[in-house]
């Protein structure tokens, strides 16, 4: 096989996790390629960071707060008991929301910077991997290399071959959002100040609110409930922005910068995360429902884990142990668990009411939430995720 198709690591995938894992595993010395079968810059949705991914890119050497808004907290609201809480992100780390397209394409390009090698409009249909090494078929030619990292994002290429993709049915079914571009007054001035995410339940659902730069709104419904009055797309986000007193004030005056999208099929566990020479990160390995805003932090978290895994593989030789990742595995677990569990809580049970409004009376266990919330989801003194964990949590 040429040289010049021959690759210590092949990545697949150029979005947040992609590009992550591809920069990390260069840094560490070795040839790296990264297939993306788009190109950038490509819309997407999942605007709002968590504070405990700023390690890492400080690690890509990345200062997200250039041309972000700061991002101050979660705050939650039910309208319709006008109750409302605001967890506030004032730890060691800052957050920001950032516009997708911007912020993944910064990603790719700081990788080639440091010497990843990618390749745009060229998107892999199939892999095979033994003993000996990994074998890459794209649309376009073939490779060759000791590993491969599947960071395909939800089309989950591995999951697919493997039929390991596992859908978790109790979360939200799906979205319909849509971008804004809001009036110039002193209820949107507070709003941008601020920088937090809003997040506004519905009879249906709930909202998000994610305020980016130069006065844009992000704006999206995720409906867990059954939709009873049988709408659809733009009259259904319409109908129920027009029933949330909040949204209706921010949007007085705005103008649409998007057309109305929807996402589905939110949430799903890949349970064959890693094989022979092949591992997989970001929504590749799994997607939760998006009302905590875990899915960029676990796709960068987990492009972490599997490059520094990966790197004791390749220096010691052992990259074909199918056991490699073992260790990353169970630690990735106790984030998403804990993840998944505090989700499906804020949806079976009282959680928002008797805990989120509440937290003020409990200030030690309103902290161990906002650990959670910021991402900080393996520390050993946590309470409240212990509780989560061991099942003995209740609302």
């Amino acid at each position: 096989m040429p040289k010049n198709t021959f690759f210590d690591v092949i990545v697949a995938g150029a979005g947040p996790a992609g590009s992550t894992c591809a920069t990390l595993l260069v840094q560490y010395g070795y040839r790296v390629l990264i297939l993306e079968k788009n190109r950038h810059p490509r819309f997407h949705i999942g605007e709002s960071m968590l504070p405990m991914a700023e390690p890492i890119m400080q690690r890509l050497k990345i200062n997200w707060n250039e041309g972000n808004l700061r991002k101050g907290g979660a705050k939650f609201m039910d309208e319709q008991q006008g109750k409302s809480s605001y967890f506030p992100f004032q730890g060691k780390y800052s957050t920001v929301q950032v516009e997708r397209s911007v912020f993944d394409q910064r990603l790719f390009e700081n990788g080639i910077s440091q010497g990843v090698v990618a390749h745009q409009q060229e998107g892999v249909i199939d892999m095979q991997s033994d003993a000996e090494k990994v074998l890459v078929k794209t649309s376009k030619r073939s490779y060759e290399g000791r590993y491969f990292i599947d960071a395909t994002g939800r089309s989950a290429i591995m999951g697919r071959f493997k039929q390991s993709l596992e859908p978790i049915k109790t979360l939200g079914k799906f979205a319909v959002y849509q971008h804004y571009q809001l009036d110039d007054n002193l209820i949107t001035a507070e709003l941008f100040h601020n920088g937090h995410i809003e997040i506004i339940l519905s009879e249906l659902g709930w909202f998000w609110c994610i305020p980016l730069t130069k006065q844009r709104l992000s704006i999206g419904l995720v409906v867990q409930k059954e939709n009873q009055l049988n709408l659809k797309g733009e009259k259904l986000l319409d109908y129920y922005i027009k029933k949330s007193p909040r949204l209706t004030e921010l949007l007085a005056n705005s103008k649409t910068l998007s057309k109305v999208a929807v996402e589905a099929d939110f949430s799903y566990l890949n349970t064959q995360r890693y094989g022979v020479r092949y591992a997989c990160c970001g929504d590749a390995a799994g997607f939760l429902d998006p009302v905590f805003s875990s899915g960029v932090f676990f796709a960068l978290k987990t492009a972490e884990m599997v490059a520094d895994q990966l790197h004791a593989g390749l220096s010691s030789g052992t990259e074909a142990n199918i056991n490699l990742h073992d260790k990353d595995n169970k630690t990735y677990q106790t984030g998403f668990q804990s993840m998944y569990l505090m989700i499906k809580r804020f949806y079976s049970s009282n959680m928002v009411d008797n805990l989120f409004f509440e937290a003020e009376r409990a200030p030690q266990v309103k902290n161990e939430v906002i650990a959670l919330l910021a991402g900080d989801l393996w520390t050993k003194n946590n309470t409240f995720q212990q509780g989560l964990l061991s099942g003995r949590q209740s609302f």
